[in-house]
């Protein structure tokens, strides 16, 4: 089998590929970046192109969404994913497949911000809230991929719910900014967190509702599991200056004081994480728990 690995970090919108060495798989080079496919042949091509094209035999894909095994089993924004078995279409590639979040933190666990510590929580701010966690040593998965989808944490008893996000995703994640941004004239949520670091007061109350939420919801996470850190991961990472004051208020506040010097810390990766974890799970395999732990 051939050494070469090829990394794809799928999100919501974006298809994002690199090619690692299974000798040094953190290594990973990025190769390019696509749209997200929006049916399942395109999105079949075009990783088998890419495979092709790198003479790859092993895959590393992590997905906005839950995996078991070599099956995608549910990918919110990207249904045609539902039920997909990645080893029966592609026969003769080693595959190790993940949520996008857990093999995130698989990368800061092995060489970045999670490195040395036991219990963490890492959350990823992107086109959801993705999310995992460290115990013990080991990513949790729960009993079919799921745990600690923390984008479905709710805070609010009177919300109604709905079936393809969680209540903190609508209140907290990137689209939740970028609405925010808009009702202060800015076109984006990372032009918000830019003027809210300028010390914008329009821009920095626009923030708050989102940072509180994520704060209260976070509370119960750092009850339940006393984690060493919560690791803000991906393209959030650099907003950790701006973000990290307006969280803790709240955080803090539902905590009893033992658990209230809790560290927020960015992702030594950034929004490579991603990458960086499929590349360590196409190493490992379909066992890259096992790899891991």
């Amino acid at each position: 089998m051939s050494d070469t690995i090829l990394a794809v970090d799928l999100g919501g919108t974006r298809f994002r590929a690199g090619v690692a060495d299974v000798g040094d798989p953190a290594a990973v080079g990025p190769v390019g970046e696509w749209a997200a496919p929006q049916t399942l042949p395109a999105f079949m091509e075009l990783l088998q192109l890419q495979l092709a094209e790198h003479g790859a035999t092993r895959l590393g894909l992590g997905i906005p969404g839950l995996a078991e095994g070599s099956v995608c089993r549910w990918v919110p924004n990207l249904g045609y994913l539902d039920g997909l078995d990645l080893a029966a279409r592609l026969p003769g590639v080693s595959i190790g497949l993940g949520n996008d979040a857990q093999l995130a933190l698989l990368a800061e666990a092995k060489a970045g911000a999670a490195a040395g510590l036991g219990d963490a929580i890492l959350l990823a701010i992107g086109t959801g809230i993705g999310s995992a966690v460290l115990a013990g040593g080991r990513i949790v998965a729960g009993s079919r991929g799921g745990a600690c989808s923390f984008g479905w944490a709710v805070a609010d008893v009177d919300d109604p719910g709905e079936d393809r996000s969680g209540w903190l995703e609508r209140m907290a994640s990137g689209r939740a900014l970028d609405a925010a941004a808009r009702r202060v004239g800015l076109d984006s949520g990372s032009a918000l967190v830019t003027e809210a670091r300028n010390g914008d007061d329009a821009a920095l109350a626009a923030l708050l509702p989102s940072m509180q939420a994520l704060g209260a919801a976070l509370a119960g996470a750092v009850a339940l599991l006393d984690p060493e850190a919560i690791i803000l991961a991906g393209g959030v990472a650099a907003s950790v200056d701006v973000l990290k004051p307006l969280i803790l208020p709240a955080l803090r506040r539902q905590l009893p004081p033992h658990l209230r010097d809790i560290d927020i810390r960015p992702g030594h990766f950034g929004p490579k994480a991603g990458l960086v974890g499929a590349a360590l799970a196409g190493a490992y395999g379909p066992n890259w728990r096992n790899g891991h732990g």
